[in-house]
């Protein structure tokens, strides 16, 4: 048997040898490249999507986290990352035989009139069978399927968040046809599901007779600037924060001023949430990440994100968890401060590498880390937050980037959980070393 078909029957039931068979898939030519598409190809029809919903299972979304974090990451932690999220992957609950077959046999004419239609009548089989008919899926494919989805937040915004997610994931599996078409399928397949547009449609009842388009200018503020539309974002109501946020949009403000103030507003939520809640609230910045990536102008979508970020709870200033002393600025203390489940030093370690604009440091040190737990453990969200944030950063003023790296170091030292798969990762990888 080869290592391609000992690995396709590891993603189809996987047994004890589940990362033996990783390492020698990705020993060979191109094999990370080639382990991932087949995960996709193999994955995606098998995964029960309509057990979980409304919410989404992370498996298949990670994998793209992963393959953005890269650059960050040296080649044992980055394979270590992958095998342990396709680990989480092969293991989400799996379709009945019966409607397995039903998914495999599906296929539509490839029809955008169809797929529309589908989608917007809420018919997913229907609207994956139809996306299976598309000879070779392409971005902008998936990004229109982003558009339609744009202000449904049915659990908390994963639509549009895992239409621009896969297509980044298809290009860098440099565009294959069958694992295209899964990826397209499943991004159309959540876009039928229920809607959810109560955010959106009290954003659209503040714009009656008005015409608002988000400008994509840089952040001109400082940090007193954006200390009241913090509170707002904060503290309000949603009533007075649609007010008020929308007035901001009204009177002109640009797309680099208010995305700084909803990741300080998320920063600090961040900093207030309960380690039941560290992956829960660390979305949000998945959520404003999308924004910055589709360059989004409609002010209902950027109200959709104030609203996102005011949903979480808000401690008092007395009682939120205060950065240690920062000391000498030094990578490897922050992972060190992470591992150990240190918050405050871990907090006060970022701060000092972002003050001596070491920031890319510091955001190497949080991938690091991330790459240490297990992925199942908190639904991939550390994975995907530390990816949000290397989306994000260089679209934020500087006070807004020290607020998201210091936020995340506390939400990472926060919820470590067990290290243990990615060891036996490590173990199988290192005897292909």
């Amino acid at each position: 048997m080869t290592a391609e078909s000992r690995w396709q029957q590891e993603l189809e039931t996987p047994t004890e040898k589940f990362f033996v068979a990783f390492a020698d898939r990705v020993a060979e030519p191109d094999g990370v490249r080639d382990a991932v598409r087949e995960t996709v190809k193999i994955l995606v029809p098998r995964i029960d999507w309509e057990a979980y919903l409304p919410h989404v299972p992370h498996g298949i979304l990670g994998l793209r986290a992963v393959l953005r974090l890269r650059p960050l990451l040296d080649e044992s932690s980055y394979l270590r990352a992958l095998a342990t999220q396709v680990h989480m992957a092969a293991h989400e609950g799996r379709r009945s035989a019966p409607a397995l077959a039903q998914v495999m046999a599906a296929k539509g004419s490839g029809d955008w009139r169809n797929l529309e239609s589908f989608i917007l009548s809420r018919r997913p089989s229907l609207a994956y069978a139809e996306a299976q008919g598309f000879e070779l899926p392409e971005a902008q494919d998936f990004y229109h399927i982003g558009r339609l989805t744009n202000t449904d937040m049915a659990n908390v915004g994963h639509k549009a968040v895992l239409a621009c997610d896969l297509a980044d994931l298809h290009e860098r599996l440099e565009r294959p046809k069958a694992t295209g078409r899964r990826l397209f399928g499943l991004a159309a397949w959540l876009a039928a599901t229920p809607e959810d547009t109560f955010w959106a449609r009290r954003a659209a009842k503040r714009l009656v007779d008005v015409e608002v388009t988000v400008p994509w200018d840089p952040a001109s503020l400082d940090r007193d600037g954006f200390a009241s539309q913090v509170r707002d974002i904060c503290d309000l109501g949603l009533v007075g924060l649609l007010d008020a946020f929308m007035a901001r949009l009204k009177s002109g403000q640009g797309a680099g001023d208010m995305l700084a103030a909803l990741v300080l507003a998320a920063s600090e939520k961040q900093l207030d949430a309960r380690r039941d809640l560290e992956g829960k609230t660390a979305w949000t910045f998945v959520y404003l990440a999308n924004l910055a990536r589709t360059r989004a102008a409609d002010p209902r979508i950027w109200c959709q994100a104030a609203a996102l970020v005011n949903l979480f709870p808000t401690d008092e200033p007395d009682e939120r968890i205060r950065p240690g002393k920062r000391g000498t600025a030094d990578a490897e203390a922050l992972l060190e401060a992470i591992l150990d489940s240190e918050p405050a030093l871990a907090m006060g370690c970022a701060s000092a590498l972002v003050a001596d604009g070491r920031d890319d440091e510091a955001l190497r040190s949080l991938a690091e880390a991330a790459t240490r737990n297990d992925p199942t453990f908190n639904h991939a969200h550390q994975l995907l937050a530390v990816a949000a944030a290397a989306d994000l950063l260089s679209h934020l003023a500087p006070v807004a980037q020290e607020a998201m790296l210091v936020a995340l170091a506390k939400s990472l030292a926060n919820s470590q959980g067990s290290g243990d798969l990615g060891r036996q990762a490590d173990r199988a990888l290192a005897t292909k070393g």
